[in-house]
């Protein structure tokens, strides 16, 4: 019976009680790897959360794996780690990158690497940071180009990789015989739009009625979240009628929130913050959305693409690599250049006027989603880490 130690980056917070709070989606997607691992199954995670806005509480002796938490800033040692027979990591922490190193792996232990975001992605993150100085950012990019090396080493050094979307796929699967690709995300097939819904939304568009737009996720700048009421004022200006829902929250809530106030938006804008994923997000999607919004700027692969498209909703957003392959492949949506607001709202405009061509993408955006449902995704990553210790 192989052993799986994992190392994650999911937050943890250590109430007074004992008990732990821990992020819904990650404990779901542990009590899922212990079902398929053929074996015992452990986790190590590091303190330093101070809030996980997705999360429950949970008594640590009701997990069915073994969970281990350190200091922040505690290093990851091949101590205590060569009674494993795999240990699965992610790349995008720079702390696990030495693990692979043949002169420091433990003995007899597999090594693998989930990674999802690659170099560029990283250096546009650190220059969005606000938080930072000019200065700063430029040292924080020169770290980032010096653990590359350190993270394309690694990848070459070990037993195999796990790339969530094209851009990680592109990057680093040349590096390592043993890469796979896959995409990410939470929806299972049982979860995704019926043709009664499909049907519907297709009369309510064949209506004339107003396009009911949505975006969610966090409101960030890291996420494109300032442009969204930009958006809104082209459109307006457009003279489409619209309607648009924004679900979650983020630093830039108070700032939109405030422009739909004061520029009299509130008749087409809903803010509903941050909602069940499972209860209220996806029910809204499958029945009260014509298409996805979104201003994304980065090239991660954010699991909102293939989720909206499992709702049955195809997407508008920005051209990064992600979105980008994901659009040309899956037929569900369309891609306008970088941050050029004004293009996205004059796609939606023509959109609105040839409604037709939001049917067929949401259609085959959801047969695309469906082909990659979670259940699937999930068991084609566990197949791979079992070939890798038997």
């Amino acid at each position: 019976m192989p052993k799986l130690q994992m190392i994650a980056p999911a937050p943890v917070i250590e109430m007074a009680d004992g008990n732990l709070r821990l992020d819904v989606k990650y404990v779901e997607g542990m009590r899922i790897h212990v079902e398929q691992w053929d074996g015992p199954v452990a986790c190590i995670l590091k303190r330093g959360a101070t809030d996980i806005p997705f999360g429950a509480t949970y008594n640590p002796n009701d997990l069915e794996f073994d969970l281990e938490i350190i200091s922040e800033d505690a290093p990851i040692t091949v101590d205590g780690l060569n009674k494993n027979d795999l240990i699965f990591a992610g790349a995008d922490m720079h702390d696990v990158l030495h693990l692979a190193d043949p002169g420091q792996r433990p003995t007899g232990t597999k090594i693998v690497y989930s990674i999802e975001y690659d170099l560029g992605t990283r250096i546009r993150i650190a220059s969005l940071d606000e938080s930072k100085s000019f200065l700063r950012k430029v040292r924080s990019k020169l770290w980032l180009i010096n653990q590359e090396r350190r993270r394309r080493t690694a990848l070459r050094s070990c037993d195999g990789i796990q790339a969530n979307g094209y851009p990680a796929f592109e990057a680093y699967s040349s590096l390592n015989k043993q890469s796979m690709l896959y995409l990410d995300g939470r929806m299972g097939r049982d979860a995704m739009a019926t043709q009664d819904e499909q049907a519907a939304r297709a009369r309510y568009l064949q209506s004339g009625a107003p396009l009911r737009l949505v975006h969610s996720g966090r409101l960030e700048q890291m996420k494109g979240a300032q442009d969204l009421i930009p958006v809104v004022r082209a459109l307006r200006q457009s003279g489409i009628e619209f309607t648009l829902d924004v679900f979650g929250l983020g630093s830039l809530t108070s700032e939109i929130e405030t422009a739909v106030s004061q520029e009299g938006l509130s008749d087409c804008v809903r803010i509903h913050g941050a909602v069940d994923f499972d209860e209220v997000l996806v029910p809204f999607f499958r029945r009260n959305a014509d298409l996805f919004l979104s201003c994304h700027r980065q090239s991660d692969p954010s699991c909102t693409y293939l989720e909206s498209m499992g709702c049955g909703i195809p997407i508008v957003g920005y051209r990064n690599s992600m979105w980008r392959n994901l659009a040309e492949k899956s037929g569900g949506g369309w891609a306008v250049p970088m941050g050029r607001t004004k293009d996205l709202a004059g796609k939606i405009a023509s959109l609105d006027s040839d409604r037709q061509q939001l049917k067929d993408a949401g259609e085959l955006g959801l047969r695309f989603a469906e082909n990659h449902a979670f259940e699937d995704e999930f068991s084609k990553r566990m197949d791979h880490l079992s070939s890798l210790v038997t």
